[in-house]
């Protein structure tokens, strides 16, 4: 009797799970069917094809997705932190795969199966590595989309959900901390979940709107202002271009580039309570931040000799903008180039593959181990220098 009354205790709770995870893939899913929007509109704009493919995409994904949606519509359980992992891992593969639809069926593309997820994950992953060649070829609304998805991806696409799972009735922190990264998950700018996740979004937002004002100011078009911005602040380095920033070959583009790639590096945290309390000392209180602004000023330094001392550059001045541009664009993780590396002096390379691997800050849209974790690492290994010299001492990390 104790054993069957255990087995009916488990079953529902097992039951009302499956019902609220299949309900938030259904979201997710609508929620990838809306991607394929923006890309529609700006092929009707240019009038330059391959629109059919999002037209279905996204026909296909609402369809679905409304169905999932319809039909566990009574799923009220609120999601435990296992749940939230859970859904988080089914939510990037499934957005992953149903976002390569387009790219998949795309009558200019002509992409395997596998190299559309390849490029649909990359682009959401902020990872930007590509197998698409041609690029200043392509049709506007295949440009589009490869620059949106990663601006979505940026920040993580479940973040934007959970501004709408409350509206589902579907509780939101635990996928808030299953997807976010690092210290940040634990700080609550705004009292609800719900609106601290949208007020990151609308940090992210205003700070792209910025950068693609300014991009289109320096000379873009805006076509390109856009696309790079959304580049930018996501910091996954794909381009309109296969040149990437080295087409415009403008200086001034490429020191907003700077300013705006170190920005996305930064705790998006950090950002709004600096916002908020208009002032910069939450920036110059934080460590990670000074550490992250130390090491790029050190290794811009550092680089910009190196480039002198091999005459890789014909003055101080084009071997100091290289260096400021590229160091930025790999400790953010971002990747643009303005230049080709490999004709770098040998320890150039190394040195921006090791910045590349230490990334930016924590609760950023940068890559990379973070640099919380340097930071961390650094104080450990100093505590052990101290316990060393002073075995029975007491000091504080």
């Amino acid at each position: 009797m104790k054993l069957s009354s255990k087995l009916d205790i488990k079953k529902p709770s097992k039951a009302k799970f499956s019902r609220t995870v299949l309900r938030i893939i259904g979201l997710l899913l609508i929620i990838s069917s809306l991607i394929m929007l923006p890309p529609i509109l700006v092929g009707y704009i240019y009038q330059d094809g391959d629109i059919k493919p999002f037209v279905g995409g996204f026909t296909s994904l609402f369809t679905a997705g409304s169905m999932l949606l319809f039909k566990y519509r009574s799923a009220k359980s609120d999601l435990k932190i296992r749940s939230g992992f859970v859904v988080v891992g089914l939510s990037w593969v499934i957005i992953g795969s149903s976002c390569a639809i387009p790219l998949y069926y795309s009558q200019v593309l002509h992409l395997s199966l596998t190299d559309a997820v390849f490029e649909s994950v990359s682009a959401l992953t902020t990872t930007g590595a590509t197998i698409i060649t041609h690029l200043d070829e392509l049709p506007h609304a295949i440009l589009f989309y490869r620059q949106l998805l990663q601006w979505l991806g940026g920040m993580g696409i479940i973040v934007l959900a959970i501004a709408i799972l409350p509206m589902l009735r579907i509780g939101g922190m635990q996928m808030f901390k299953a997807e976010t990264p690092g210290p940040m998950k634990d700080q609550k700018l705004t009292p609800r979940i719900t609106e601290t996740a949208k007020t990151l979004w609308y940090l992210y937002l205003g700070i792209t709107l910025i950068c693609a004002l300014a991009y289109y100011m320096a000379g873009m078009n805006a076509f390109d202002a856009i696309g790079h911005a959304f580049s930018t602040l996501s910091t996954g380095g794909m381009s309109t271009h296969d040149d990437s920033m080295a087409f415009f070959n403008n200086p001034v583009i490429e020191l907003i580039s700077i300013v705006f790639m170190f920005l996305a590096g930064i705790n998006f945290a950090s950002h709004f309570v600096a916002w908020r309390s208009a002032s910069l000392k939450p920036y110059f209180n934080d460590t990670e931040i000074k550490t992250y602004a130390g090491i790029a000023f050190a290794a811009i330094v550092v680089i910009t000799i190196l480039l002198i001392m091999n005459h890789a550059y014909p003055s101080l001045y084009v071997s100091l903008r290289q260096s400021a541009f590229t160091v930025i664009s790999m400790l953010t993780t971002t990747g643009f180039t303005t230049n080709n590396i490999s004709q770098l002096p040998n320890a150039v390379p190394f040195l921006l593959i090791l910045l590349g691997t230490i990334g930016a800050c924590a609760g950023s849209t940068s890559g990379g181990i973070k640099m919380v974790r340097v930071v961390l690492l650094n104080k450990l290994s100093m505590r052990e220098l101290y316990r060393l010299i002073h075995p029975h001492g007491q000091f504080i990390i």
